[in-house]
């Protein structure tokens, strides 16, 4: 025997023979008879229910909230839970993940560029996106006829499905009577008093921010000075505003 003991390979079993008893013993007196006896728990069903109040409410249950994925569902509010795992009602050990995926809202969708196409493009460009083609504002312009040369929304802003962008059409150049007054460097208030004077009106308005100059001056203009218009039209004009971090993409305001 006290050869055999000498012999690596023997002795090697007899390690392997005891390291494996050791095992079956902590599974069976510690380990299994502590899992056995940890209490049960029934997941609570936190489907519907805010982030905040279902992490709070799993973990009153002793169990342990898990933020696993976000997903757009329109169906679900954002911010709300739309699925769990393992489900509500299961039973548990106490201490056991719940896994939860959370509702991102409804979908957002990029808006398209629409400059340069025709009507019946952009409607079709929108409508794919399911988005819809909003107010028209047919102008005379210098832009080729029939063709959209502004938009509502900056290409790629996030739009709702169902939500509608106004465009600006060309109807071609118009010659006018009214030749069109120079207005950039005047304030709002100024340039609206000389177009009324020319018996003309302020058409659309769009904010642009400005660091150098004071806000409500007028930028650009369009249709620009020199052009003939008739009495009545509208020019419309780009008026600076004080940078805001809280103003949304759109370009185009009244």
């Amino acid at each position: 025997m006290k050869n055999l003991l000498h012999k690596p390979f023997f002795r090697r079993t007899l390690i392997g023979i005891g390291i494996f008893i050791a095992f079956i013993f902590v599974m069976n007196v510690i380990i299994m008879p502590w899992y056995v006896s940890s209490s049960d728990q029934l997941v609570p069903n936190v489907v519907g229910v805010k982030v905040e109040d279902a992490v709070a409410t799993l973990k009153d249950a002793d169990l342990d909230p898990i933020l696993s994925d976000t997903t757009f569902d329109e169906k679900f509010p954002k911010g709300t839970i739309i699925y769990q795992r393992p489900n509500a009602n299961e039973t548990v050990k106490k201490g056991r993940r719940i896994y939860l995926f959370v509702s991102g809202g409804e979908p957002l969708v990029p808006t398209p560029s629409l400059k340069g196409k025709t009507l019946s493009d952009a409607r079709f460009a929108l409508e794919r996106l399911g988005l819809f083609l909003g107010r028209i504002d047919s102008i005379a312009s210098d832009n080729p006829r029939d063709m959209i040369f502004g938009q509502q929304y900056l290409p790629g802003t996030p739009l709702k499905k169902g939500d509608s962008v106004e465009v600006s059409y060309s109807i071609g150049t118009a010659v006018g009577t009214i030749t069109v007054p120079n207005l950039i460097g005047k304030s709002l208030a100024e340039a609206q008093k000389i177009l009324a004077d020319s018996s003309l009106k302020v058409g659309k308005i769009n904010y642009q921010v400005s660091f150098s100059l004071l806000p409500n001056t007028v930028l650009d203009q369009y249709p620009s000075k020199g052009n003939k218009v008739n009495a009545g039209d509208t020019i419309d004009l780009f008026i600076t505003k004080p940078a805001d971090p809280k103003t949304d993409n759109s370009t185009m305001e009244q």
